[in-house]
């Protein structure tokens, strides 16, 4: 067993919004677990960051993964953060350099790449924890339990919708780094393994068979609204009813006003209120009040993404000046996007359970909902990012009963918090003897994600596919 105690020590490769923000922040509140001492980030000013926050010296920064990776092991563990596109190569040579690894979602992009990084664990024999965050949530923590424990019977079919609010969905996949399938990866793939993760963990049984429907129906340059130009601000015609009009998204940030609104949280309904109809007076109090002014000069999802190197300006000016010449700032019916926009998966497991998941970018919030229906109970709930709730639902006794309440806060959109148990999880499965793997390791990872591969080939081939066939077919790659 490994030789390793606490406090971890790692590396970062990507110091993105996760490696910044959910792994970096792990380690700042948990130094007696994880202490990162290396970092490895092509742009500069995130970098630099990361290093200035985890006292991290000047020659432990690197401008890319493969100048940390050629330096002899520094650290127990290898956090790969890169994009979607840029997980396998680091992950196979952190691997074989001796390093454990937690990888975030997807494995990677392809199914072949997938199968490499699974033999390679298998080969050196290191931890990898995959970062299927969804899993260490409260809610679908509470939803395993209630079906582990047997109050649902036998699980006989799961309802399952990943609901990708219009904005988010405008934000990463037509005009964000998801947008193209070679360039990225399958958008079931990329939002949806950790739904398949979830239905895979919840139903314990391999998936039998899988067909899939869907397509990109919407965002389209023949439904370009009359003489839209390639750029909003080039003089949109439409600019005052269009729902995907940049400044309204990105400057005048309509949809975290609305989700505020919608909140059951009262003080949070004051202060949309307060953002969308006393601008001018907010700007004025909040340079007396320090915590208004990341209200009126928002800077959280999807506000980070536009600046990638540039100095973090948040005022109206600057955004404006960002959005005239990035992809941010295109109309979204001229992006050359290629993902699709809305899907449905079908699934036979091989204990007889059935499960449907529909993934769509139209929803008017974030958010998941649920139901699973067994032999005694239904049970039906919402992880929305505007608040959570689990009803379950007796058939013998006819009774409801809320199991599962939760308001929406500041941390609700990172995912429910469950980033920090899963690291928590990860580094458990390092120090524990009688625990060699995270809760969601490579074999069972790799499932979830042929599960993904199988509904594009379905969906694209119009055909059922048997995943025992499929399975063997991966694993001769």
């Amino acid at each position: 067993m490994f030789k390793i105690k606490l406090p971890i020590t790692a590396v970062m490769l990507g110091a993105g919004r996760r490696g910044l923000q959910a792994y970096g922040e792990y380690a700042l509140k948990n130094k007696k677990k994880l202490k990162f001492i290396a970092v490895a980030e092509p742009i500069k000013t995130r970098c630099e960051k990361f290093a200035k926050l985890h006292k991290i010296p000047s020659n432990r920064c690197y401008k890319s993964w493969e100048d940390l990776l050629l330096e002899e092991k520094l650290a127990d563990v290898a956090f790969v953060c890169t994009q979607d596109q840029m997980h396998t190569k680091p992950t196979l040579l952190a691997l074989e350099k001796g390093y454990h690894v937690l990888l975030e979602k997807p494995m990677a992009h392809r199914l072949e790449d997938c199968i490499k990084i699974v033999k390679k664990v298998e080969e050196t024999g290191r931890v990898l924890g995959v970062s299927h965050v969804l899993r260490y949530t409260d809610f679908f923590s509470t939803v395993y339990e209630i079906a582990r424990k047997g109050l649902l019977g036998d699980i006989v079919n799961i309802s399952h919708r990943e609901n990708v609010m219009w904005y988010h969905y405008a934000h990463s996949f037509i005009r964000g780094p998801w947008s193209n399938v070679e360039k990225s990866s399958p958008m079931i793939l990329a939002k949806c393994c950790h739904d398949f993760d979830l239905l895979f963990h919840l139903v314990g049984s391999l998936p039998k068979k899988v067909s899939s429907f869907g397509s990109l129906m919407h965002f389209k340059p023949e439904n370009a609204p009359k003489g839209a130009p390639e750029y909003c601000l080039e003089g949109c015609p439409a600019k005052d009813k269009c729902l995907y009009y940049a400044p309204r998204i990105y400057i005048d940030i309509i949809p975290q006003i609305q989700l505020m609104e919608k909140s059951d949280n009262r003080f949070l309904k004051i202060l949309g209120k307060l953002r969308k109809n006393y601008v001018k007076f907010l700007k004025y109090i909040s340079k007396f009040v320090t915590p208004l002014k990341e209200l009126r000069y928002y800077r959280d999802f999807p506000i980070y993404y536009l600046y990638t190197g540039q100095k973090e300006d948040y005022t109206d000016e600057a955004k404006l000046k960002i959005l005239k010449n990035s992809q941010y700032g295109k109309c979204v019916y001229r992006c050359n996007n290629d993902v699709v926009d809305h899907q449905v998966v079908n699934i036979e497991f091989e204990n007889g359970v059935t499960a449907n998941l529909t993934m769509h970018g139209f929803s008017e919030q974030e958010g998941r909902t649920l139901r699973i229906d067994g032999t005694k109970a239904t049970l039906i709930g919402e992880f929305h990012i505007s608040g959570e709730k689990i009803i379950l639902y007796d058939h013998f006794t006819g009774s409801e009963k809320l199991v599962h309440r939760k308001k929406l806060t500041r941390e609700s959109g990172e995912h429910g918090v469950g980033n920090f148990e899963l690291v928590d999880a990860y580094i458990e499965s390092l120090i524990n003897k009688e625990k060699t793997q995270p809760l969601t390791n490579a074999r069972e990872t790799v499932e979830s994600h042929l599960m993904a591969f199988a509904a594009d080939e379905s969906r694209l081939k119009g055909i059922v596919v048997d995943m025992e066939k499929f399975r063997e077919r991966a694993e001769q790659i």
